[in-house]
């Protein structure tokens, strides 16, 4: 048996991937992260949660592209294995990119790539992993404060993330004879390099993040990792199919 849980994290290469697994490491959680194109960077961060005295592995995955799903299905198992395990407790779909454009801007091309990253995508991993989630283990889907708070130019975005929460409370009622609590973590703006690190660079956006934000400031990614630990935790178990802002109380 592993010594440890297992989480999975899409995308925990950077920003707020990478900010859970360092949150779950420090609590004696273990991690497969994915990433889609920087190695280097993923690997980085599985040094740092091994230097806390947990396992980590960084899989390759472009969650856009649902044929390669089978295969990594496949080295989630071989990964599993190698541990002395046969499933893993947490699911966290975080990969995403970032979409812009008005109403009027939005292609066909643009609003079909948003589809397949941030809706099909997590769709469909979520049922190729299934048989290897623990019974009364714990997913998080990823959505965003765009699904309440509406700025133009974020349509496409905010449309996907709206798909991804009714998703989620159908997850969870469907799970609930598995004992699989199902729940959504929306981040307000965040200071990373998401949407060309537009929060974390431009000060205008940072001032007016700030101005309209109870707290008084941008988010950070470490405001958002240590919650999605701590919802993952037996301390939440009774939490499922809630949609969960974490943004510092924006637009409110």
């Amino acid at each position: 048996m592993p010594s440890s849980p297992i989480t999975l994290v899409t995308g925990g290469s950077r920003g707020l991937g990478r900010s859970t697994v360092e949150a779950l490491a420090r609590r004696g959680v273990s991690s497969i992260l994915t990433y889609n194109s920087n190695h280097t960077a993923a690997e980085h961060v599985v040094t740092e949660a091994r230097q806390l005295g947990v396992r980590a592995v960084a899989l390759q995955l472009d969650t856009g592209d649902t044929r390669r799903f089978g295969y990594f299905a496949d080295e989630i198992r071989r990964v599993l294995a190698e541990w002395g395990a046969e499933r893993f407790d947490y699911l966290v779909n975080m990969a995403g990119t970032s979409h812009s454009g008005t109403f009027n801007e939005v292609t066909e091309e643009d609003f079909d790539a948003a589809y397949r990253v941030h809706v099909k995508g997590p769709f469909f991993l979520t049922q190729a992993l299934l048989p290897m989630i623990a019974d009364g283990g714990r997913i998080v889907n990823i959505s965003s404060g765009l699904t309440r708070i509406i700025y133009p130019g974020r349509i496409a975005y905010g449309a996907m993330k709206g798909a991804v929460e009714v998703m989620t409370r159908y997850m969870a009622k469907e799970l609930g004879p598995r004992r699989i609590a199902v729940n959504t973590v929306a981040p307000g703006a965040i200071q990373t390099d998401f949407s060309g690190g537009v929060v974390r660079d431009n000060p205008d956006v940072a001032r007016h993040i700030a101005e309209t934000t109870a707290l008084g400031r941008p988010g950070l990614p470490d405001d958002i990792g240590p919650m999605i630990a701590s919802l993952l935790s037996e301390d939440n178990r009774w939490v499922n199919a809630q949609r969960i802002e974490v943004s510092g109380g924006q637009a409110i």
